[in-house]
């Protein structure tokens, strides 16, 4: 018999309230106190996956072990729970309509008219307990993205509606997070917003059985009371979520306020004691209590929303805490710099990241922001196509190929330093095609990477569609631009540094998206570590 507890958690009044850091942190809380826990996300938009959004458009793509390019929550609740997620960790409506539709091309349900209800839903239902079935967890938490009453989330809520009578109340809850907007005009906290998002989540067909608030300002309990009689739960299942100065903070307010308690009662789990948040309160306290500062460079060229760069900006958040440092990111954006305007730019840096990205705009800038860091011996991190700038930067500044460059920026180079991998010139379909997931990476041991992991050989994840390319490597190593990380399987380099500068590395892959609360990716703690030596040395 499955005895895997499910808690879905919808969304009402407005988007963007921080559904899947309340799903992280109510996970984190049930985790800490034993209980085996993961969450999943269910995306309401039409794409099969994120891979193929514009970073403005849905924040950065995140990538898993397995090669899943997925929505940005997955990296929260990877970085909350530091257990890896997979494919079956998010799903879109895309996905679900082509797996049907795909199935009726096989006839599967041959004879039969295919439709929202009983298909779609029923497919919806299969996705959402495939990790319950698994045995691995005692709970599934699921989040549905959108707005209760837009049209996309329906059949999602159906599904929801279904599935919790199939399960029964005491296996299945509904966590509605909305929003308890303050009207300074009239001084006061309204709910009536929230009692509308409540009823049209009835009129679906399901109750809300734990409220979460979003709010500016503390709830009373005259105001806790009115929630509870207006949207049929109890007072203590109406629960505030007041803005916090970090998202780490957010685990220890919903302790406060009891969430996992109403939570374990209403599903009759079995108390397990109070949960062990010791070492997250340690790192919450090294955060806070930072003993210096660095300023890092974030070159980047979407560096106008902050959720393109999310799992950087995190990953420097777990490192600063590690190295008792806080870490001040400024975003640069590559488009706008020029060997004119650097120097004003970067006077004050410890520290230059040049950031994951596509196309052409932009590049000339990372390529002046690498050279300006191996000029000044500024301890410099290139993350995917930022590892590719810093070869092309020395191909032409230090080996002399002038016109060296990628052959995804121009075709037409004589000196494609950068060409596109053998195994993607067949590839036409641009979704879910590039060289994805984790890949081994054999290590120099006598090297910067070598000392930072300190094993000879690691797993890292990738998403790019551009390599090194190896018939210039001979002429790159004899100029001093060191190979340090190599796959095995396919000869691919992985890593380079230049051994004549304090800290200079260039990785294909992504560290940011293994980085957590519990394990700070060590490349990200040893970059911080060189900007802080750095900072102390000017």
């Amino acid at each position: 018999m499955n005895t895997t507890k499910y808690i879905f958690v919808t969304g009402g009044v407005s988007s963007s309230l921080g559904k899947g850091i309340i799903a992280a942190s109510l996970a984190k809380l049930l985790q800490a106190r034993g209980y085996r826990v993961t969450i999943q996300k269910l995306d309401p938009y039409i794409n099969v996956d994120p891979g193929t959004l514009n970073p403005y458009e849905h924040g950065e793509c995140y990538v898993t072990d397995d090669g899943a390019e997925t929505d940005l929550d997955l990296g929260h609740y990877e970085r909350f729970l530091n257990t890896p997620t997979s494919q079956a960790n998010n799903v879109t409506t895309g996905r679900i309509y082509q797996s049907v539709i795909d199935k009726e091309r096989r006839g599967e349900f041959l004879g039969k008219t295919v439709q929202v209800v009983p298909h779609i839903t029923n497919e919806i239902k299969e996705r959402i307990q495939i990790l319950g079935k698994s045995g691995d967890y005692d709970i599934v938490i699921t989040e549905i993205g959108g707005t209760v009453g837009d049209i996309e989330s329906l059949p999602y809520i159906e599904s929801v509606r279904q599935l919790k009578w199939e399960l029964g109340d005491d296996n299945a809850l509904v966590i509605h997070l909305t929003l308890i907007p303050y009207l300074s005009a009239a001084g006061e906290l309204k709910t009536k917003p929230t009692q509308h998002s409540v009823k049209t989540l009835m009129e679906s067909g399901i109750k809300a059985d734990i409220l979460v608030c979003r709010t500016e300002h503390e709830l009373s309990e005259d105001l806790k009371a009115k929630l509870a009689l207006f949207c049929n739960v109890k007072k203590e299942a109406v629960i505030q979520s007041i803005d916090a100065s970090t998202i780490y903070d957010v685990p220890n307010l919903m302790l406060e306020e009891g969430l996992d308690n109403v939570t374990i009662e209403k599903l009759k789990l079995k108390d397990a004691g109070e949960p062990d948040l010791e070492q997250w309160n340690q790192f919450l306290k090294r955060h806070k209590n930072p003993k210096s500062e660095v300023n890092i460079g974030l070159i980047g060229k979407y560096v106008e929303l902050q959720d393109s760069y999310k799992s950087i900006l995190e990953s420097f958040i777990h490192a600063g805490a590690e190295n008792e440092v806080k870490v001040n990111v400024t975003s640069i954006h590559s488009e706008h710099l020029s060997e004119k305007t650097i120097k004003k730019e970067f006077v004050k840096l410890d520290g230059i990241l040049v950031a994951p990205g596509f196309g052409e705009r932009g590049i000339e800038g990372k390529i002046e922001a690498v050279k300006y860091a191996r000029e000044y011996k500024i301890p410099f991190l290139g993350i995917c196509l930022g590892m590719q700038m810093a070869v092309i930067e020395y191909s032409r500044n230090v080996l002399g190929l002038k016109d060296a460059n990628s052959s995804e920026m121009s075709k037409k180079t004589a000196n494609p330093v950068i060409n596109l991998m053998e195994e993607q010139k067949s590839i036409t379909d641009m979704g879910g095609t590039m060289r994805l997931g984790s890949w081994k990476c054999e290590l120099v041991a006598d090297s910067i990477v070598g000392n930072v992991y300190k094993t000879s050989s690691i797993e890292e994840r990738h998403r790019h569609r551009y390599e090194y390319n190896n018939a210039y490597r001979k002429q790159l190593e004899a100029a001093g631009l060191k190979t340090t990380g190599i796959n095995p399987e396919t000869n691919l380099v992985e890593i380079i540094e230049n051994p004549d500068h304090p800290w200079f590395v260039g990785v294909q892959y992504h560290p940011e998206y293994k980085s957590t609360v519990a394990n700070p990716h060590p490349l990200f703690v040893a970059f911080v570590k060189a900007a802080r030596t750095f900072a102390e040395n000017k």
